[in-house]
């Protein structure tokens, strides 16, 4: 039945281009999730509270919350920070995956950057060029 329900709820996602979520709780305290791909639960649970006009979570939740977020946005910093002074080589090949990717989006926007200037370059250079021949003339 549990499946059932979440078969249903997948295709009412699709069908209906509704966004979706269902938590499933058996007897035995075993979890069952399904969550539109389009959306997230907090989201969901976000229109929720927007629509219904109830409060899911209180103040003291809400500020554990935004303090769990702080926290990971610092750890995420510190590992970064780390990873700057660090020995790759200590690294396993798992921990190195995201340092690649890291640095390969890094790389990417670089070199965007430095085709922009160059292209801009290349636009006023020639603006200069007809400049000079009107002013020649």
């Amino acid at each position: 039945r549990r499946n059932g329900i979440i078969k249903k709820a997948r295709e009412i996602s699709i069908l209906c281009e509704a966004q979706v979520s269902v938590v499933i709780f058996s007897s035995s305290g075993k979890m069952s999730e399904y969550c539109s791909p389009s959306s997230t639960l907090p989201k969901i649970l976000e229109r929720y509270q927007q629509n219904s006009g109830q409060k899911l979570w209180d103040a003291k939740h809400e500020s554990l919350s935004a303090e769990i977020d702080r926290i990971k946005k610092e750890n995420d910093n510190m590992q970064i920070e780390h990873l700057k002074g660090q020995d790759i080589n200590s690294l396993n090949p798992k921990e190195l995956i995201p340092v690649e990717d890291a640095l390969q989006i890094g790389l990417t926007s670089v070199r965007d950057k430095q085709m922009e200037i160059w292209k801009m370059h290349k636009k006023n250079e020639r603006l200069l060029e007809e400049e000079n021949k009107q002013l020649t003339y």
